[in-house]
């Protein structure tokens, strides 16, 4: 069975507010991108809405709610905007003053933690599937699984930064293994950050993933062949 793809649309909504426009609009894009073969929907509702905006999160889920995935942090804002508008998933990532893009996994203070806890408690409530963005470490595995999450996404950033074979084969080993674990700690396995077409065949072999998260790379890819054949060539390669 191939890989379930989930293709992130941020940079849709990236091109529509260079105009402050209401074209392109993501909804549009979901649209297209689910005709294409994708699974799932993946937004990123930022604290900031700096190309995703609520109401694009509202709109998405009255149309298309069981395809969509929403990345969010824990702070309250983004919250009670998933548990209004109720996606099929969320995954929990952290958010950094200024990033450009998600830097890496959540860093499980005691105080996230316990954050954490009465988040998930409440998404759980809605019926809500809960993801956690995390690093391929093994504490943070179990972590994600005492909490109580659904799934987890292991972040392929470093994978995909790699800069020789060696590191490359040394991150590929990280995922695998950690891939694994998850498994066996009853988490549902995806993956995400940085995956492109020619770096994801080696992720998609690991057999272990479900859902594998690939956003700009495809958007990227649109601008020549259009949205839909991109879609269509990544989801060919899983």
């Amino acid at each position: 069975m191939s890989l379930k793809l989930g293709v992130n649309i941020d940079h849709i909504a990236t091109l529509r507010q260079a105009r402050r426009s209401t074209r392109p609009d993501p909804l549009d894009a979901a649209a297209v991108v689910l005709s294409a073969g994708a699974n799932y929907v993946v937004v990123h509702l930022r604290k900031d809405q700096r190309h995703i905006q609520e109401k694009d999160v509202a709109a998405l889920c009255k149309l298309f709610a069981k395809h969509i995935h929403v990345e969010c942090s824990v702070d309250d804002f983004a919250q009670k905007a998933v548990l209004k508008y109720k996606p099929h998933s969320v995954c929990i990532v952290p958010e950094l003053p200024g990033e450009v893009t998600t830097t890496g996994g959540l860093k499980f203070t005691p105080a996230l933690q316990k954050k954490l806890a009465g988040v998930i408690k409440k998404l759980h409530q809605k019926h809500i599937l809960v993801s956690l963005f995390v690093d391929p470490v093994a504490t943070d595995l179990r972590i994600a699984a005492k909490l109580g999450a659904d799934m987890v996404e292991l972040c392929t950033r470093a994978y995909s930064e790699a800069k020789t074979p060696k590191q490359t084969k040394e991150r590929l080993q990280e995922l695998a293994l950690s891939a694994l674990l998850a498994q066996e700690l009853g988490l549902e396995v995806h993956a995400g950050h940085g995956l492109n077409y020619r770096n994801v065949l080696a992720v998609a072999d690991i057999g272990e993933f479900s859902c594998l998260n690939i956003g700009f790379s495809i958007v990227q890819r649109a601008i020549f062949t259009g949205l839909p054949s991109a879609v269509e060539e990544m989801k060919n390669l899983l």
